[in-house]
């Protein structure tokens, strides 16, 4: 794939081409989900709280428990929350 100028080159500058298309996508999208959190925060929703729902509700049932419990542990040991 030496051959730039010929086939090789077209093959790259499409790729290079669509790698574009989906950046500008990309940014188009990224306003789009800043401007909800905008919306969210103007209607009396705390946005940090709301990046973490969003956040947890990616992981499964099984890891979000263990990321809890994990988290519980270590607020209890740094004395953040009354031991049981």
């Amino acid at each position: 794939m030496t051959n730039f100028g010929g086939f090789a080159g077209e093959h790259l500058k499409q790729f290079v081409e669509r790698i574009e298309r989906l950046e500008e996508e990309k940014a188009g999208i990224a306003e789009d989900i800043k401007e909800v959190y905008a919306e969210a925060k103007s209607n009396g929703f705390d946005v940090k709280i709301l990046r973490e729902v969003i956040k947890k509700r990616k992981l499964d049932a099984a890891d979000r428990q263990e990321q809890e419990t994990i988290l519980d542990l270590y607020m209890q040991a740094l004395g953040m929350l009354p031991s049981d």
